[in-house]
């Protein structure tokens, strides 16, 4: 009975999320390339970043997902260039993804400052698969699924701003700009997600304290225009330019009339733990751990996601801090 619950409030919770929310990464603010193509190209030097995230862990057929991302800049930094490639694993259904970004950063103000206004535009697309083999034949709903496989793919297109100086940066981005579009005209009512745009606005500041302690307090409001808008509200400290250490609160919040919404939907909220450490010049791990405040939390399944980036080069020269956001 115990299982049948929790089956059934995270079944609700992803049918929530899935017209709600793209996957994202609780570490976005250490790789903004995941919500805003034109932060392609900030760190000024090339740079890999993977995430790995999973969620719910060991509940059966709980969310998995990987992402990998290059950037670099060109033309005297000038131009940002990002390719992105992203898996996401629930159940029975999965999606890939691949987008390659181009953003054009232009100097603002003082140059010896380095603000600098970007536009980026993000291509690619998104492929979604169904394995029918691997649902349980006891609880599938709709017995046309089990046993069949099916794939769509569907081009996308993402864009957004990105202004930053020294100490501080905001953007606004939208994604799912193509794929919303997509109908799959072969099986219309069984496979291809129903995609909403997602708009992301974002903003945060570095705040010295003292030579060797930093905050960076920042925020993220997420919204499809079609469920609950979210909100993350981050602060991190940053100790002698080595470790971050920082939470997150993620809730929803109400900015408009959305009346048309189910009243049944449980409020989501959550609060991440993480950490980000320079093991060397070149190499920085992260972690981050998830705590739901709803229902799902009473059932104690953790979440858990790691990051590794890796800095071509030296962090020094152009780089003339490490890139704070």
């Amino acid at each position: 009975m115990k299982k049948m619950i929790v089956f059934i409030v995270l079944l609700l919770c992803v049918k929530a999320l899935r017209a709600q929310q793209d996957v994202l990464f609780s570490q976005y603010m250490f790789n903004g390339i995941y919500i805003n193509p034109a932060y392609a190209g900030y760190r000024e030097q090339l740079n890999v970043h993977a995430f790995y995230r999973d969620q719910w862990r060991n509940f059966p057929g709980a969310p998995r997902t990987m992402s990998a991302a290059i950037d670099a800049s060109a033309n005297n930094a000038r131009v940002g260039l990002a390719f992105q490639v992203m898996n996401d694993q629930l159940g029975a259904e999965s999606s890939t993804s691949a987008y390659g970004s181009y953003s054009y950063r232009i100097p603002v103000g003082d140059l010896e400052k380095d603000n600098r206004l970007a536009i980026g535009i993000g291509l690619g697309f998104i492929q979604y698969r169904l394995d029918g083999t691997k649902f349980d034949p006891e609880t599938v709903i709709d017995p046309s699924l089990m046993y069949r496989k099916k794939t769509v793919l569907a081009p996308d297109v993402k864009a957004g701003i990105f202004y930053n100086s020294d100490r501080f940066y905001a953007g606004i981005s939208v994604d799912n700009l193509v794929v919303q579009y997509v109908k799959n005209k072969q099986d219309p009512e069984h496979y291809l997600p129903d995609k909403k745009m997602h708009w992301y606005a974002t903003a945060g500041m570095l705040l010295p304290v003292s030579e060797a302690i930093q905050l960076k307090p920042s925020f993220l409001l997420r919204d499809d225009l079609a469920g609950p808008t979210s909100l993350d509200i981050n602060l991190f400290a940053l100790f002698v330019e080595k470790l971050w250490l920082g939470a997150s609160y993620r809730t929803a919040v109400r900015l408009y009339d959305k009346s048309y919404l189910d009243r049944s939907l449980t409020k989501p909220a959550a609060f991440v733990v993480m950490a980000e450490f320079f093991i060397a010049d070149k190499i920085r791990l992260g972690y981050a751990y998830d705590l739901p405040l709803n229902r799902i939390g009473d059932f104690h399944y953790s979440t858990h996601e790691i990051s590794v980036g890796y800095f071509f080069g030296s962090r020094k020269g152009k780089m003339l801090t490490p890139r704070y956001f």
